[in-house]
């Protein structure tokens, strides 16, 4: 994991699915959980959706609060 996978987290928007349109950093975790049960997505969004899913699995979502408060403003 680098900053540059966390700052995707809270740019790069779901493609598709019940969440399209919200960043990935804001999926609930029985979202982000069913897709570690049924398998992550190929690809440059599965390999986010997995980081994303273990941090919030292991608590650690707050790594990205110092990353949406320096974003620009959407």
């Amino acid at each position: 994991m680098n900053s540059e996978h966390l700052e995707l987290l809270i740019t790069r928007v779901m493609p598709y699915g019940k969440y399209k349109g919200r960043v990935i950093a804001d999926l609930p975790g029985h979202y982000l959980n069913w897709f570690a049960r049924e398998g992550f997505p190929p690809g440059e969004i599965g390999r986010l959706l997995a980081l994303m899913q273990e941090l919030d699995h292991n608590g650690l979502s707050g790594l990205l609060d110092p990353l949406r408060n320096k974003a620009p403003t959407r």
